[in-house]
């Protein structure tokens, strides 16, 4: 499958802003007064004037941006624990440290309501995460999530790990052929037509029950189709001011498990089960077990969340 120039994204963001064309105005420098630590292996500390090239560099990796504030206990936290993920990663994600009050540019461009907030750039498009802190062992399932899609939308660079050093291409060992039906879906996805897709997968998956690849993909295609053109935010309003209706719960469930809240994707769905019954139960289950097909089988939340699934039904 050849490499896209412009990987789809998971859903559009509602009136999002063109960041290459953000006023370029100075910032303090890192060190100055009111600038934060010295930055890390693969962090950088950022302001108006170098956004552009954050920008840029996410067409060939992640980037995840982080507004903050030197006032904030909460975003210092949230700066430090990302650092020490950013060390870890080698170079899958590059961290960037925006100071919001010094740089309000950015922090309009990006509709930040509070410090911190923290934003994913791939492929030059903004995807919001979250605002607030994290404990760390959210933080790194969210950073492998964010890595697993950088990865299947064809964003395979490493970044940096200083400022002298060049990112550097990743060297992909050859793959074997796809089979014909595999190579029809990645196709169709390269065009960005989401119903061939899942049209090849669900013939892979007739020929094939036990394709694990085909189920993947299809849970991965589908899961794409239902947030594209979603409005997060909407999203949200809907669910939490219909609590009992499946449709804006799912949604929610959706959004949380394509953005890295994978566990609190599944307990909204597994607290709706356990208080509904027959066609409604048997709906919330089967988008479950899709929802598990998108994370990966093995995955430990998975594994943990089937147990509690079957603890609903039973």
């Amino acid at each position: 499958m050849s490499q896209q120039s412009q990987p789809p994204q998971s859903f559009e963001m509602r009136g999002a802003v063109d960041l290459s064309g953000l006023a370029r105005s100075a910032g303090p420098a890192p060190g100055e007064p009111g600038g934060i630590p010295a930055p890390g292996p693969y962090v950088v500390d950022a302001d108006t004037a170098s956004f552009g090239d954050l920008v840029q560099a996410s067409t060939q990796y992640p980037v995840l941006v982080v507004l903050w504030a030197q006032w904030s206990e909460v975003a210092t936290s949230l700066v430090r624990d990302l650092g020490t993920l950013a060390g870890e990663s080698g170079g899958t994600f590059l961290l960037a440290r925006i100071d919001a009050e010094a740089n309000p540019q950015v922090a309009q461009a990006f509709r930040a309501q509070s410090v911190p907030t923290t934003v994913a750039l791939m492929a030059g498009q903004p995807l919001p995460l979250f605002e607030g802190g994290l404990p760390l062992d959210q933080l790194r399932g969210l950073v492998d999530q964010v890595a697993q899609a950088a990865t299947a939308n064809g964003l395979t660079g490493r970044a940096p790990a200083g400022p002298g050093e060049a990112p550097t291409e990743a060297v992909e060992p050859e793959e074997p052929p796809l089979p014909p039906l595999h190579h029809e879906a990645y196709d169709a996805i390269e065009r960005d037509d989401l119903p061939a897709a899942v049209a090849a997968y669900e013939k892979a998956l007739a020929e094939n029950p036990r394709d694990a690849d085909a189920k993947a993909g299809l849970a991965q295609v589908r899961l794409l189709e239902r947030l594209r053109g979603v409005d997060p935010h909407a999203v949200r309003r809907a669910a939490a001011d219909a609590p009992e209706d499946i449709d804006a719960q799912l949604a929610v469930a959706d959004l949380d498990v394509a953005t890295g809240a994978v566990e609190d994707g599944f307990a909204r769905v597994i607290d709706l089960v356990r208080v509904r019954f027959g066609e409604d139960r048997d709906r919330l289950r089967e988008h479950l077990l899709e929802l598990f097909e998108f994370v990966g089988s093995d995955d430990e939340r998975v594994v943990a969340a089937r147990r509690a699934l079957a603890a609903a039904l039973y």
